[in-house]
């Protein structure tokens, strides 16, 4: 699993079967709980295609695909922070209404659980998820991918749920039978109830930062490092002074560079200016197919407003 692409294709194979899983344990075991668990996992599934799609969408441009390029000459990086966005409102939504679910179960007196059969599937569960998140993390060490990350978070917001569901399922299996049989049919809409309050807050880093990211905020690290180099450039040779435009789009670093030079200075060759701007370009650093980088020169500030 050294790709994106593998990582995410093992992680929605396994998602559709954790899905299919649950679903059937929800039935057999009467438990809401475990029903969300299993429409939870089917929509992190379809949101994990999407990403796929986009993760080869953005991989074929980079590699000069060019069928993709001739329609889409500005690449599909701009596709990424919209599924990330996406991905993490479809999973803020699903833990909503199953919130509201649960307290309305909780309010009519819950439900009677079969304890037995939803004791196995939440360990069967668990064991699934901290693998997937332990591979996925482990991984992304070296592929440094926002999908990945997200696809990660996902998988660990989906181990605490289990493991929620574990713990309420042993303590409602251990009261059947005495004096507190009465809290158990509360089990399992309660530990719903429980576990989307702690959820639903878990993706919204990430919707923020895609929705950053489509309104093309410019970051202030990112900003403040290209008006360092720019500002080199300038006193280094002797510039009047520049205009800098930058913003991120997904793993997008697009940074445009307008240098204003003195009237009448001396003529220089195409390659000088080339030189100029292979300096410039090694100085920003993060050289690779995720980076959009436009360097121009001109004596008329107009050109760079």
């Amino acid at each position: 699993m050294k790709t994106e692409t593998n990582l995410l294709r093992m992680s929605i194979a396994v998602t559709f079967v954790v899905a299919l899983f649950g679903i059937v344990f929800g039935v057999l075991s009467g438990s809401f709980s475990i029903a969300f668990d299993g429409a939870y996992s089917l929509a992190d599934a379809t949101m994990t295609i999407l990403a796929l799609i986009v993760a080869r969408l953005i991989t074929s441009n980079a590699n000069h695909n060019r069928r993709l390029h001739k329609r889409f000459s500005f690449g599909f990086w701009h596709l990424e922070p919209i599924v990330l966005g996406l991905n993490g409102i479809v999973l803020i939504s699903v833990s909503c209404y199953a919130l509201i679910n649960a307290i309305a179960n909780l309010l009519a007196g819950g439900h009677h659980l079969e304890f037995d059969y939803a004791i196995i599937y939440a360990a069967v569960t668990l064991a699934a998820c901290l693998t997937m998140a332990f591979i996925g993390s482990r991984a992304n060490r070296t592929i440094q991918s926002d999908f990945v990350r997200l696809d990660v978070t996902a998988w660990m917001m989906s181990g605490g749920i289990t493991a929620a569901l574990l713990v309420a399922f042993i303590g409602g299996w251990l009261v059947e039978g005495t004096e507190l049989a009465w809290t158990a049919p509360y089990v399992d809409p309660a530990v719903l109830a429980l576990v989307c309050l702690v959820i639903i807050p878990m993706p919204i880093g990430t919707v923020r930062q895609a929705f950053s990211d489509i309104l093309l905020i410019t970051p202030e690290t990112l900003k403040a490092h290209v008006d360092e180099v720019a500002r080199a450039t300038v006193t280094k040779h002797g510039f009047v002074s520049y205009r800098a435009y930058v913003a991120k789009v997904g793993r997008l670093m697009q940074v445009e560079l307008y240098f204003i030079v003195p009237p009448g200075w001396p003529a220089k060759t195409i390659e000088e200016w080339d030189a100029l701007r292979n300096e410039i370009g090694d100085a920003l650093g993060d050289e690779g197919p995720d980076r959009w980088l436009t360097i121009a020169f001109t004596a008329d500030k107009e050109w760079a407003e």
